[in-house]
């Protein structure tokens, strides 16, 4: 971004403007007159101690109108685990093909080094392309190859909208590509649309804490980038008659360039599974009243095979790890059951699993809030409840 400040013929040469540039910028001339160095940055704190509203901020941005036209489609930056790819993939083609309505064109790019079990599920989700980037270097996520593929790709197919789950790994590689490409992105939304009247992508996310949802417009630049926070958007039902055109990505060395190295993969042990996958999550709140009854917890979703949550409260009192925070804060989630134990049912927490098919609530209080949205709310000791279900669990099961 560029641009100038103006110094209309009203100036009075008072010097106010002088005195408030952070950066030493201005000066008043022989005939009275502010004059402005090309040490401005453009701030506009001058703009604004003028009482005369002398002075006056143009920002020139890049891309007019004939530049912007030459963007067209969805792009969606798939993750792969295990082999195939991520849910929130997934999330993010039902919701490119709802952004699409049926004009757009939606693609896939799949960065890996085996691709064989992840085309035909991307096309039967929603895809009207896949382009595969394989190769061997490519088995981890790793910043500077990544960057470097979905840049290139960016470039030469001039997608109008690109879209990245908010993970560690949409969250690193796509404000790099933005930066490279000098154009904008908006992080963490739970919300996408488009303006009918503009044909811009409105793009809503928590700011200020989650106190208020901004939404936010890239319209001077392309392409208009997107982290959506996993969980939040609803899937395609896969439809395995569609069909859809692949490309095969020529590796350059440029791409596979790396200045780090993955040593090794650790998954995350035992039988937990991310929140964000599980089909059944219990989650504690401060009515766990210590980290050592969680194992509670813990104990019922070994039996039932879902994974433990938490609520914030949980989390900050450290009694379990952020990972496995829910809410506006932490991740969200859509299980086929989701159990809230001790939680009151805030709304920082209820955003991140309000989506859930099925919520069982179980609080001492009968006015707390999750009662208001659960499917079934169960009024009374968690540490009497949470027991006897567990033991009426084993007993039926042998």
């Amino acid at each position: 971004m560029s641009g100038f400040l103006e110094i209309k013929d009203s100036c009075t040469g008072c010097g106010i403007c002088v005195k408030t540039c952070p950066v030493h910028a201005l000066s008043i001339n022989d005939v009275k007159k502010a004059v402005v160095s090309e040490d401005c940055t453009l701030c506009s704190i001058c703009v604004d101690s003028c009482p005369f509203e002398s002075l006056a901020v143009h920002h020139s941005f890049g891309g007019n109108k004939e530049e912007l036209a030459k963007y067209s489609g969805i792009l969606v930056l798939c993750e792969m685990r295990n082999g195939s790819p991520d849910r929130s993939t997934y999330e993010l083609i039902g919701e490119a093909r709802k952004l699409s309505a049926g004009e757009k064109e939606v693609s896939v790019l799949v960065i890996t080094d085996d691709a064989s079990g992840a085309v035909e599920k991307l096309i039967q989700s929603g895809a009207d392309k896949v382009i595969k980037a394989v190769h061997k270097s490519f088995k981890h996520f790793s910043t500077e190859p990544w960057n470097s593929v979905l840049t290139h790709v960016i470039k030469e197919y001039h997608p109008e909208i690109v879209l990245a789950a908010a993970t560690t790994t949409g969250r690193d590689v796509m404000p790099r590509v933005s930066k490279s490409l000098d154009t904008g992105l908006t992080a963490d939304c739970t919300e996408l649309r488009i303006d009918p009247d503009s044909g811009m992508l409105m793009q809503t996310r928590p700011a200020f804490g989650g106190n208020i949802m901004a939404t936010i417009v890239c319209d001077r630049t392309r392409p208009q980038m997107s982290t959506v926070r996993p969980g939040v958007m609803k899937p395609m039902e896969p439809d395995t008659s569609r069909t859809g055109e692949i490309v095969e990505l020529e590796i350059t060395a440029e791409m596979v360039k790396n200045r780090s190295q993955v040593l090794e993969f650790i998954p995350t042990a035992g039988d937990e599974v991310d929140i964000t996958e599980a089909e059944i999550v219990i989650s504690g709140g401060r009515g766990m009243k210590n980290p050592e009854n969680f194992d509670l917890l813990h104990d019922l979703a070994h039996l039932l095979g879902g994974t433990v949550g938490a609520s914030r409260a949980a989390v900050d009192n450290g009694w379990i790890e952020y990972p496995r925070q829910v809410g506006q804060t932490g991740k969200t989630v859509q299980p086929a059951t989701y159990l809230a134990v001790g939680i009151s049912g805030a709304i920082q927490h209820r955003v991140g699993m309000q989506s859930s098919d099925v919520i069982y609530a179980v609080n001492k209080d009968r006015d707390a809030s999750i009662f208001e949205f659960c499917t079934e709310g169960f009024v009374g000791d968690l540490f009497e409840i949470i027991p006897a279900l567990v033991k009426e669990i084993e007993k039926r099961r042998k």
